[in-house]
Parts: C-alpha cells; structure tokens; sequence
C-alpha cells in the first residue's frame, strides 16, 4: 500500500513538473511576444515609413501604392504576424521621422553609409541596385570621369548624390525619377546618376526620346539596399530580417523583383 502511495505521488509530482514547464514556456514566448508588439508604433501593425513616388520602388498607379517594396513589406509584415501600414513621405523628412519614431521602419532603396550606420541600423540586403549614367542624347558624358563640373540631377541625401559629388559634379537638386528626367530633357542639367531599375521601370510607361542610358557596372559596384530602423527597436529588425530571410527562401523575394524591374536582383553576383 505505501509503495502504491509513493508511486502515485511520484506521478503526481513528474506532472505538476511537465505542467510548470508548459506554462512557464507559453509564459516566457508570451512575454517575448508583448515585448515585440510594445516595440511597435501601434500594435499588431509593422508601420512603414516610405516615399511613394519611386517606380517601381514605391508609387501610385490608380490612385492606389504599389510597387516592388510595398509588396515586399506586406510579405515581410504577414510573416512577422502584423499588418504592413505604410506612411508616405517626402524623402527630406523620411529619415527623420525615424528618428522622432513616426513609423517603425523605413523601406526606400536606401543603403547603409558610415554617417546613418553612427544613428540607424539595418536589415540584410533585400537587392541589389545597379547605377546607371543617364544624359541627353549625344551628350559627350560617357564615363564617371566626365561628370566634373557638370550639372547633375541628384535627389538630396541620395546614394546617386554621393556618386555625383564624389565625382565632383556640380549638384542640382532634384525630387522624383520624372522631375530628374525633365531637367535633362530641358537643359537644366547635363545628366544624373541614378538606378538602372529606376529607368527600366520608366521606360516601359514613358517615351525616353531624347535621353541615353549607360550601365555602370564595369565602373562602379551595385548598392546593397537594406530597410532602416531605429537603434532603439533591435527586435523589430530581428523579426523583420527573419521573415525577409523566409520570403527569400520561399521564393517570394525573386518574384517581386522579377516583376518590377524584369531581372532578378535578389543577389549580389547575378
């Protein structure tokens, strides 16, 4: 009988030990859970902070946002378990408003630099832009050596900017693709440095009469192009480089960039 006891104890004991597991388990994975959503600007939503006049980065067609990164961060968004709402905005404050936590993430074919790497952090590559070299026809501009002391259409704080003023450039500032492309056409500027996906994108929409277009691969290397986050958000972008590493493998990733820019650009050597 007190062997019958002892057995029946012990069991009651192994139990109560698997049933203090289990819920210290769910308990531990629920905090972890809050702790996520606590870092988000509004609960159960991934909210994106973007500029929406890019093609096919970010744009209107219809009244509606499209685009290659707006598919991508809704695919980012659903394998994080949230909603993707995204905010558009001119691109002098986009940056900022991360900073001040407007959203929680900035997606707009930006890269990391050595002065935004001191304040932001990054995700992985999702692409991998390629420059191009963009002018009037039968512009004697032929090189990145032949853009010195010429005017450059460049979006202010851009990676073509840097490429432009590196190559000593003279600046003039420009808004979006179209805007950039109208001060060629116009004799406002003598060329811009810009992203061969930006053109390809244009110009199946648009006629490019009057303009050349030149692939800088040989002359310059492509652009890792990552998402942006505030330092103070390090499970956000955990989450957020877990699920783009899954729409990569799933192939997901590939798709969309086959579809907006013709090519896949997934990967740094294609």
């Amino acid at each position: 009988m007190k062997r019958t006891r002892v057995i029946s104890y012990s069991i009651a004991i192994v139990i109560l030990l698997i049933l203090a597991v289990v819920y210290f388990g769910n308990r531990k994975n629920t905090t972890q859970k809050d702790a996520f959503q606590s870092e988000l600007k509004t609960k159960g939503k991934l909210t994106i902070g973007l500029e929406g006049t890019y093609a096919p980065y970010s744009y209107r067609k219809n009244g509606k946002l499209t685009g290659f990164e707006v598919e991508m961060g809704r695919a980012v968004a659903k394998k994080m378990g949230v909603k993707a709402d995204f905010v558009p905005t001119k691109w002098d404050s986009l940056v900022a408003g991360l900073g001040s936590q407007k959203y929680d993430v900035v997606i707009n074919n930006i890269s990391e630099t050595p002065a935004r790497k001191k304040v932001y952090k990054f995700s992985n590559p999702y692409i991998y832009s390629r420059y191009a070299l963009i002018t009037p026809k039968n512009s004697q501009i032929s090189h990145l050596k032949d853009i010195s002391g010429k005017k450059f259409a460049e979006g202010t704080g851009t990676n073509n900017e840097q490429v432009a003023k590196k190559y000593h450039a003279k600046l003039v500032s420009s808004g979006d693709f179209s805007t950039t492309l109208s001060l060629l056409r116009t004799g406002r500027a003598d060329g811009t440095i810009n992203a061969a996906e930006a053109w390809y994108a244009y110009k199946k929409d648009n006629a490019t009469d009057g303009l050349e277009y030149k692939d800088l691969s040989s002359e310059i290397d492509p652009v890792k192009v990552s998402a942006m986050f505030n330092k103070k958000d390090p499970k956000t972008r955990a989450k957020f480089n877990k699920a783009l590493a899954a729409i990569r493998k799933d192939g997901t990733l590939k798709k969309l960039s086959i579809k907006y820019f013709g090519a896949d650009i997934t990967k740094e050597n294609n």
